[in-house]
């Protein structure tokens, strides 16, 4: 239980501290909204650690396909995905008060809205195959190859980009070009810790329950068997 408590408590620190302490002056436009800092890029450090765990367990499952390799690597993906969305939407209420507009035509937003894309693609894979052992497999797959393009999409070709507004793409300084004091570092790295144990406490419940319910339904069928082979 330590982690899941350190967790919620490195996130309430997060969210109470990061609106006292002071934040320094010379930040440019983003002025006091660089608090955000401690919410929406954390959600995004997470998403990328729980998607690389996922991939890593589709590998296992493709090695050895075990059922609790593919519900670890299903349910992380979809904890994942909840991050991005808040991540998406945390973004969007920060570029609305720094550039005037929720959305523009930048090559990090781009990139972040393709990758959601994909990885609301594979929830839909997983949906319209019946198979268990089919949907296993190929949604495995399809996590192993679209982990290194989404990290493309969203760190690599920003990068890469001629122009940007979002900070640490293209021509513009990332974070740490600004004068961040002390404070703001102690309120960001357990802002990451803290985000990422609590998303991983949710994604292990639901893995919990996938895993009560497939045994369930284990169980239930092989007492089908059963009843069919004494009715024979």
């Amino acid at each position: 239980m330590w982690w899941k408590i350190s967790g919620a408590l490195l996130v309430l620190y997060a969210l109470i501290y990061g609106l006292l302490i002071r934040v320094p002056g010379d930040v440019g436009m983003l002025d006091e909204t660089i608090r955000n800092l401690f919410y929406h890029v954390p959600l995004w450090f997470g998403m990328i650690g729980l998607l690389l765990a996922a991939m890593i367990y589709s590998i296992m499952y493709l090695v050895n396909p075990l059922r609790k390799y593919d519900i670890v690597a299903s349910q992380l993906t979809y904890v994942s995905i909840v991050m991005g969305t808040l991540g998406v939407l945390t973004g969007m209420i920060w570029a609305n008060s720094t550039w005037g507009k929720p959305w523009t035509n930048d090559p990090k937003l781009n990139g972040v809205a393709i990758g959601m894309i994909i990885y609301i693609g594979y929830v839909l894979l997983r949906k319209s195959i019946s198979n268990k052992e089919q949907v296993g497999r190929i949604s495995a797959v399809y996590n192993v190859f679209v982990y290194p393009l989404f990290i493309a999409l969203i760190v690599i070709m920003p990068r890469l980009a001629e122009f940007s507004m979002h900070p640490g793409s293209g021509d513009t300084v990332g974070f740490n070009k600004y004068d961040l004091n002390n404070n703001m570092r102690f309120v960001f790295y357990p802002a990451i810790i803290g985000w990422s144990l609590l998303f991983l406490w949710i994604g292990n419940l639901f893995i919990r329950y996938k895993t009560l319910k497939f045994q369930k339904d284990e169980k239930n069928s092989d007492a089908d068997v059963i009843s069919h082979f004494i009715s024979k």
